[in-house]
């Protein structure tokens, strides 16, 4: 048997074909599926897109596994009410939405028992929209692995790390780094401290890729080289294990008779990856007021409409606020598009209470939303020297479909009823007299 290393070991670059081994000479080389493959392996292509998208666009990874996917048993359905996927039933309100921290059952659940959806809009089975989960862990996954063939997974770790066992190797990763994993990629999710909690964004539609930078140039934002893929780290174990699938909406389970995680060398670009926020390089004004937030987008899940995304993955990061007479918090504004925010760790400028770390926020489109009242009146009193926004970590999950709450976020104990009176203190302030004659 062997072992997934404890410290994983990480190759760089976004969209990059790989090739990785563990043991050398399992990897062919000259062609992909060779009569015979090297070291008794069998060889498996996991595709991420059609076979004939672009050669720009297109993702595949060939695996050289000990036993082929194919050897396990027939699903049969697993319960998980609170796990759901678009379309949703309910429609939803325009009101704007608060939530508390959601806090961790003292139950025993690991990463797939802790999934809760609060929100998601577009269809999973036509390919656009997202789910959004929260995962709330206090054990490891023991001899089970997961996977989603209705979207790829963003997962944003908040509290606890993780370390993800892939098809591809290992990934640790940890509050203010991300990681994501292929659709349909088989993973395990292990607890690098006793309870964990984090966001999911499950995109339905076009693979995450970096934003185009337009105007910036050729830097700035997210870099290629900041990206890492795991190193091949394969699992030999006949012990028995359970594969559990998410599949049009519901899971499912299959029994198979030995770790499923047995890859030994792969080559492709349809890989899990990891990314540390800190090492977005965020753009900002220098003289006055400031651009709109999808300058510090580090991913994008493109639509059919240029410029109009599926999805956003969008932080607020430390940074130095230097424009000259300008309201720096976010201004007031009703968007087309439609904003679901997180708080991994410290305040958001625009929130100063309410907002708290492990809670979320939802504006949809149109919903009219800003800074609170107390946020204003001491914005507008500043004096407006340099001021680093430091110890802060936000993000937003954007999308230009409506993003319906379930119906379990609605009636959680940890919705903010009274969400909307932190803009009661916003009073008329019109004088018709200070008109210039």
């Amino acid at each position: 048997m062997s072992e997934t290393p404890t410290t994983p070991n990480y190759q760089s670059g976004f969209g990059n074909t790989f090739d990785s081994e563990a043991v050398a000479g399992a990897l062919p080389q000259g062609q992909f599926n060779p009569q015979r493959p090297p070291l008794g392996l069998y060889a498996e292509q996991f595709s991420t897109t059609a076979f004939t998208a672009p050669r720009a666009d297109n993702r595949r990874t060939w695996f050289y596994r000990i036993r082929p996917s194919v050897t396990q048993g027939d699903f049969r359905p697993l319960d998980h009410s609170r796990l759901l996927t678009a379309p949703l039933a309910d429609k939803p309100p325009p009101n704007v939405l608060r939530w508390s921290p959601f806090a961790i059952p003292d139950r025993a659940q690991d990463f797939v028992d802790g999934l809760v959806t609060l929100a998601a809009n577009g269809n999973a089975q036509t390919q656009h929209g997202i789910g959004i989960h929260m995962y709330l862990a206090n054990r490891s996954m023991q001899q089970r692995v997961f996977y989603s063939a209705d979207g790829e997974l963003l997962l944003v770790p908040q509290h606890g790390g993780l370390r993800l066992r892939t098809e591809c190797g290992v990934l640790h990763a940890a509050p203010g780094e991300i990681a994501v994993v292929p659709r349909g990629m088989r993973f395990a999710v292990e607890l690098l401290d006793d309870t964990a909690r984090g966001y999911v964004c499950e995109n339905y539609g076009h693979p995450l890729v970096l934003p185009e930078r337009g105007p910036i140039g050729a830097n700035g934002l997210a870099n290629e080289r900041d990206f890492l893929a795991p190193v091949a780290a394969y699992e030999d174990s006949d012990a028995p294990w359970q594969i559990v699938a998410k599949f049009c909406g519901g899971l499912h389970v299959a029994d198979i008779d030995h770790c499923p995680l047995d890859v030994v060398a792969w080559t492709g670009n349809s890989v899990p990856y990891k990314y540390d926020l800190a090492r977005f390089n965020t753009m900002g004004s220098i003289s006055f007021d400031h651009p709109d937030p999808s300058i510090f987008t580090v991913l994008t899940s493109p639509s059919a409409t240029p410029g109009t995304a599926n999805v956003d993955f969008v932080i607020f990061p430390p940074r130095w606020l230097v424009a000259e007479g300008t309201f720096r918090p976010p201004w007031f504004h009703r968007n087309v598009m439609s904003e679901f925010m997180g708080l991994i760790h410290g305040q958001y400028d625009a929130k100063e209470a309410g907002f708290e770390p492990g809670g979320a926020s939802l504006h949809n489109c149109f919903s009219p939303h800003g800074p609170e009242a107390a946020v204003v009146e001491k914005a507008e009193a500043s004096d407006l020297a340099p001021q680093k926004l430091d110890h802060t970590l936000a993000f937003m999950f954007e999308s230009r479909y409506v993003i319906a709450p379930t119906r379990w976020a609605l009636e959680s104990a940890a919705r903010q009823a009274g969400y909307i009176d932190c803009w009661d203190g916003l009073q008329r302030r019109f004088d018709a007299t200070q008109a210039a004659n």
